[in-house]
């Protein structure tokens, strides 16, 4: 028995060194599958999602690497994802279809001590699973799956990187207070307001979960290594891309549905008009979770997205942690609003679509300086090589990628005066 070329004697020993003895045969190809899909497929593949869901992850993974006729593929999977998206998926993946790549990130998870997680785990956060088809596929967890599993009882506490002293001290108010509720503060691990979450929740003595946009064996941001460390050990890290694996900014926006699904509510600290907290903002209110966010001063550019959420899309104003804890009482779950929208803030919506999604992955996986050959684009962006070539004409015409000899580098946009 093989899958990706690798024998069970390659894989056993691995696996269960992030998952535990206890893995009859089935369940440890199947966690070798999923720890091999969250490498393949980006972050929310809705494609990837469905196959695995319909097919199971060991199933999927042979019909990708096999090459499995399209048509066939298509009759088993239905109308769930339509003959064209399989095949534009295929050419996506099949870049990163490398058993080396795969032994390395359990490899490198087993030095860690990371554990993997998939569903039907008793520590696999419930609320993931309301994404559907753009549920992670496995989570990567570095601390205590003891903390993870009070994210049913948990708080976002999101905001700005470049914090106000105000926000701060607002941040660190809240994440306290909400601790001494019973409540566990999930946030980010970014600069500024989550980092702030973060550590007051240390102090006083309570659950944080940090959510990472890349491995978590490769803490970032690298300021924030001790903070991080201090979490592994009383709290947790979590993340759904395979150890090694560098965050993007695609990988970022991607990270933030998984910071809302998590979590009972969200609330916005502080941002600014075209603040990232705004995405994480999005996806709450894409899933129906209570959306909170702090005021500011009027006259502040740092509180300023904070009130658009409050006038335009019908947050919640909360002052203190009384309030924010009334967004989601831990009596009973909240309420979840049916059918609800998908929100769109400054043009970013819970799904980029098209180009605007394809250029934004293309863009983190080109270099200033280093020429990078196409296929080499396609992998490390996690599209089909023809999807690359498209897009790198595109940014070649208004000047945002160059080809210098044998490869393309990203030019930065001129200075403007």
């Amino acid at each position: 028995m093989s899958i990706l070329g690798l024998k069970e004697s390659q894989v056993a020993p691995l696996v269960r060194a992030i998952a535990g003895d206890e893995q009859d045969r089935d369940a440890l190809w199947d966690r070798f599958s999923r720890s091999a899909w969250t490498g393949i497929a980006e972050p929310g593949d809705r494609v990837a999602g469905t196959l695995v869901a319909v097919l199971g992850a060991r199933e999927a993974l042979d019909a990708v690497v096999s090459r499995e006729n399209v048509e066939a593929l298509h009759g088993r999977v239905g109308d769930t994802v339509t003959k064209e998206e399989l095949g534009q998926a295929f050419e996506r993946w099949t870049p990163r279809l490398q058993s080396r790549t795969a032994l390395l990130a359990l490899s490198q998870a087993a030095r860690y001590g990371v554990r993997l997680l998939v569903p039907g785990d008793t520590a696999w956060p419930p609320g993931m699973d309301d994404l559907g088809p753009h549920a992670p596929l496995a989570l990567w967890l570095r601390g205590n799956e003891s903390t993870l599993a009070t994210a049913g009882d948990s708080i976002a506490l999101v905001g700005a990187r470049a914090a106000t002293g105000y926000g701060e001290h607002v941040a660190m108010e809240a994440s306290a207070g909400l601790v001494d509720r019973g409540y566990t503060i999930v946030s980010g691990a970014a600069y500024g307001i989550d980092g702030m979450a973060h550590r007051a929740a240390l102090a006083s003595s309570g659950q944080t979960i940090a959510v990472l946009a890349g491995g978590v064996d490769r803490f970032y941001p690298s300021g924030h290594e001790a903070l991080l460390t201090r979490i592994v050990d009383a709290g947790a890290v979590l993340s759904e891309l395979p150890c090694g694996a560098a965050p993007t900014k695609w990988r970022f926006l991607q990270r933030n549905r998984l910071i809302a699904a998590m979590s009972r509510a969200t609330v916005v600290l502080e941002a600014g008009w075209r603040s990232g907290s705004l995405n994480t903002a999005g996806h709450a209110a894409a899933l129906g979770r209570p959306l909170g966010a702090v005021p500011g001063p009027v006259t502040s550019a740092a509180s300023a997205g904070c009130h658009r959420l409050i006038r335009e899309f019908d947050a919640v104003c909360v002052t203190n942690p009384d309030e924010m804890a009334e967004l989601a009482p831990l009596t009973g779950l909240a309420d979840r609003a049916e059918g609800a929208l998908r929100t769109t803030i400054e043009g970013e919506t819970v799904e980029p679509a098209g180009m605007q999604e394809d250029r934004v992955r293309v863009v983190d996986a080109l270099s200033t300086r280093s020429a990078r050959v196409v296929d080499d684009i396609a992998a490390r962006a996690g599209l089909s090589v023809a999807t690359v070539q498209g897009v790198l004409g595109a940014m070649q015409l208004d000047g945002g990628a160059a080809e210098r000899g044998s490869g393309w580098v990203r030019t930065p946009p001129p200075a403007r005066g």
